[in-house]
């Protein structure tokens, strides 16, 4: 049951939207139709990211009064958290609000993963009747990538877009220094940084390239995201 409202609810829909949008854009270019539909989905869901990108911008600012709850009641966990909801009431911050967004693109994420596995295979057994099923799909983007095959170029990119996408939700050196503490969790940032692009390209490394090719477009869309949540476009982040 479990695994049909998948298909039916996720899976299914995207598949055919994938399909559909490789029917219409010229020159049946499937890395081009893989674009697109990552650009409608992250538009749909623009208004849930938006929120856990701007609670994510709220932290950052208030991470030296954390720091300095923490010091300030490190014996009393109690008093701590209290301290803590006070300090996230004051300045309108929910703390599951990153969670929400994560919760609803999971099931997205894992469709469009195995979206883009089968349309490399042509797997055409979830077509609605009113989709014309290709003759062929042209596995190629802009006539240079095989998106059937693995594509070192494209696994690199999407790590190093990565690598940036991190850094840019990362509060600023200046604001850690500040509290007099390395907070945990600027520590856990800091290794992911470097871990989280590294672990990127290990894994699209042996995949087919349409798959980091979504990362990438994701990524580029999460950045774009972020940058129009920022105060001081102009403002270069350095740790």
């Amino acid at each position: 049951m479990i695994s049909y409202l998948f298909n039916e609810i996720f899976y299914r829909p995207l598949f055919n939207g994938l399909i559909f949008l490789y029917n219409v854009v010229p020159g049946h270019d499937l890395g081009v139709a893989i674009i697109i539909l990552t650009i409608v989905i992250r538009l749909i869901l623009w208004p849930l990211t938006n929120k856990g990108i701007k609670n994510q911008k709220v932290l950052a600012k208030i991470q030296p009064q954390i720091a300095e709850i923490k010091k300030k009641f490190k014996g009393n966990k109690e008093a701590q958290a209290k301290a803590m909801m006070q300090l996230y009431s004051e300045n309108k911050i929910n703390p599951l609000a990153g969670f929400l967004p994560l919760i609803v693109q999971i099931p997205i994420i894992f469709a469009l993963w195995r979206v883009f596995l089968n349309s490399t295979r042509l797997d055409l057994t979830y077509l609605y009747s009113f989709i014309s099923a290709p003759a062929q799909i042209q596995q190629s983007f802009l006539g240079l990538i095989d998106l059937s095959h693995k594509s070192a170029i494209l696994a690199v990119l999407a790590g190093v877009l990565q690598y940036f996408q991190t850094k840019m939700i990362m509060p600023p050196a200046s604001t850690v220094k500040s509290s007099g503490t390395a907070d945990f969790g600027h520590i856990m940032s800091k290794q992911m940084l470097y871990l989280g692009p590294v672990l990127s390209i290990v894994i699209f490394w042996s995949l087919p390239a349409a798959l980091p090719l979504y990362w990438i477009a994701v990524t580029l869309l999460t950045l774009l995201q972020q940058y129009l949540n920022q105060d001081d476009r102009g403002e270069i982040n350095k740790n």
